[in-house]
């Protein structure tokens, strides 16, 4: 379970100011899969942010019964002069994971050979993204953030990467944003849509769908 109490978020730049959540008060079921929906720049990625620790809010608080990730696939937190290897044992010892168990992971999944004992700075975009994947998936969270994340490779890796993270659902909850309403209908059950600092619950992913693409049209007629 996730729950945000009164949750406020202004970001303030040359005497302007930009409000991304409005007293926000809502859980986030534990187990369940929520598409979170918004205009760009309506502030989803800076509430994911907040959710994982990584930003903090203006004021208000969030609580949780259980452990929460990093957004999935985030390649900020490496370390460029280590390798793929050493990258792995540094995350495997901040969250407690048998190192031994992430390397052979990380190491099957992302499919980098030789590569993975090589510094990062040495990586292609492609091969990072690998990594911080198959990193983000040897980790049994309780909750998943997905923000954007798409999978890199061949239809070969990419079906296994769907495959890999449907597992992980089965057992877990998400906080998906996406654009793609194809990849919410098949992972989410329920939505919540952020508009203008407000954030509104649907029990019904295809109800926030349709309430999403009605402010997206409302937008562009506006």
């Amino acid at each position: 379970m996730i729950r945000l109490e009164n949750l406020c978020k202004t970001f303030s730049l040359s005497g302007r100011h930009k409000i991304v959540a409005d007293n926000i008060t809502m859980t986030f079921p534990s187990g369940t899969s929520v598409a979170l929906l918004g205009r760009n720049g309506a502030g989803k990625s800076s509430l994911l942010k907040m959710i994982s620790g990584a930003m903090l809010p203006t004021s208000g608080r969030i609580l949780s019964t259980g452990t929460i990730s990093w957004p999935v696939g985030f390649k900020g937190s490496f370390n460029n002069e280590l390798t793929g290897e050493q990258n792995c044992r540094f995350v495997a010892r901040v969250y407690g994971i048998d190192t031994d168990e992430m390397i052979t992971f990380v190491k099957h999944f992302a499919e980098l050979g030789e590569h993975f004992y090589l510094p990062l700075r040495t990586y292609s975009s492609g091969m990072r993204s690998r990594l911080a994947f198959g990193v983000s998936m040897a980790v049994p969270f309780d909750t998943y953030l997905v923000d954007e994340v798409s999978a890199v490779g061949d239809a070969s890796f990419k079906a296994k990467s769907n495959r890999v993270f449907d597992e992980r659902l089965s057992r877990s909850g998400a906080v998906v944003v996406s654009h793609s309403m194809t990849l919410l209908r098949r992972i989410c059950s329920c939505g919540a849509v952020l508009e203008n600092g407000k954030l509104t619950w649907y029990d019904d992913v295809e109800e926030a769908i349709d309430v999403h693409m009605n402010n997206m049209r409302g937008a562009r007629t506006g």
